[in-house]
């Protein structure tokens, strides 16, 4: 199954960063996708945190909701739209949400991210929990690829990625691919995306998906990138650095089955 990992530098327009997600979905279904990530964040990078609550949306409704499943219906894609802002119950805070949509429009799950970001170095300070409410529940969700695979895909976002114990969750489930759509900062990017990305496809002998945000974008921030595709034995397959673009891959099961066969670790969990 050929995947893709969109790569955005998100500016603080919703309008303008729907336009280039299109753009870049366009350019993964041209490619042959079946499934194409969003990174996180994809549909606004705000000026400040609290931007998130005016374009926050009910769940199953609102203009990124529809652009998605529009989006899956013209391109025949599964698409997965990194996050967006969906209502949490009041009028400060809301859930961070990844949503699925088939290639016929429907929508197919929801994960609100776990795990709230948090950093503070004294010259950079992120605190999510300011505006963002945590979800609590691992989500998965079946793709039935036109190689005749039966995909089962394990949600997460980002900081979620320091959590190991999620993705065992998952991967107990019957997980054989996790999507990370991230925002990963500079700093925290060049010293443990790459590291943490192949040690959950190590851990769960597993495909890694990792769609980023990448760049300098409007408001200032500057995000990592390196929007990467990981092989269930650790090994980067496809990636880009920074700027803009769509990181593609043919996915085998064939591959996950052998590592699995060869190195039977996920049988072998005692705790």
């Amino acid at each position: 199954m050929k995947v893709a990992a969109l790569q955005m530098v998100s500016a603080i327009d919703r309008e303008t960063n729907l336009a280039r997600a299109h753009a870049l979905l366009a350019e993964a279904a041209a490619a042959g996708a079946e499934l194409a990530v969003l990174p996180e964040y994809f549909c606004l990078m705000g000026a400040k945190d609290t931007d998130k609550l005016a374009i926050r949306e009910v769940p199953g409704d609102g203009a990124v909701q529809r652009f998605l499943a529009e989006a899956a219906r013209e391109f025949g894609l599964w698409i997965v739209g990194g996050t967006l802002p969906i209502e949490a119950g009041d009028d400060q805070h809301v859930f961070n949400s990844s949503v699925v949509y088939a290639p016929s429009g429907e929508y197919v799950a929801r994960y609100d991210k776990i795990h709230l970001f948090f950093f503070d170095n004294g010259r950079e300070r992120f605190d999510e929990r300011r505006v963002i409410v945590p979800g609590s529940e691992p989500v998965l969700f079946d793709l039935p690829s036109r190689d005749g695979h039966a995909w089962r895909i394990g949600l997460s976002v980002c900081y979620d990625l320091r959590f190991p114990e999620l993705y065992r969750t998952l991967s107990r489930q019957g997980a054989d691919l996790l999507l990370v759509p991230s925002a990963f900062t500079h700093t925290t990017g060049a010293a443990h995306w790459e590291l943490l990305l192949r040690a959950r496809a190590v851990e769960n002998l597993a495909w890694v998906v990792a769609p980023a945000q990448g760049g300098l974008h409007e408001n200032g921030r500057q995000t990592w990138g390196q929007s990467m595709i990981v092989d269930p034995w650790g090994t980067v397959v496809a990636q880009q650095a920074t700027g803009e673009g769509v990181v593609l891959f043919d996915i085998d099961a064939a591959r996950t089955a052998a590592s699995r066969a060869q190195l039977p670790a996920l049988s072998h969990a005692v705790l």
